[in-house]
């Protein structure tokens, strides 16, 4: 098992920056793939990036792609999620996930944090 505790959200203009944060406790976090979801009010969750366990693949929506970047520093058990040019649509509480990769494909297990507010406005 694994406690995922998000940080870093908060209340940016648009075309601004922010670094979300994610730390995990409990079994050994190298042996997780992590992704980043999102959800707006009103809407279902969708997923925003996810990142092998050895960071040596990375995937993207294609609405963020080129804009946001994850990352990982599993000294640290850490992963991170870089946003910039930042969007009004990009409001969302945003979620860490821990998962696996099976033949190329993501599948995250029911290991989520709480969440963080990121709110992009003028």
């Amino acid at each position: 098992q694994v406690q995922l505790v998000e940080s870093g959200g908060g209340l940016v203009q648009p075309g601004g920056s922010l670094r979300l944060s994610c730390a995990a406790s409990g079994n050994i976090f190298s042996t997780y793939a992590m992704g980043w979801y999102r959800q707006a009010p009103g809407k279902q969750r969708e997923w925003v990036a996810t990142i092998t366990q050895t960071a040596g693949n990375t995937n993207y929506a294609d609405s963020v792609k080129g804009r946001f970047t994850i990352s990982r520093d599993n000294a640290k058990s850490t992963v991170y999620l870089q946003m910039n040019s930042l969007k009004p649509e990009d409001t969302a509480v945003y979620y860490c996930n821990a998962g696996t990769y099976l033949g190329g494909t993501y599948y995250s297990y029911n290991y989520w944090g709480q969440g963080t507010q990121v709110t992009v406005s003028s």
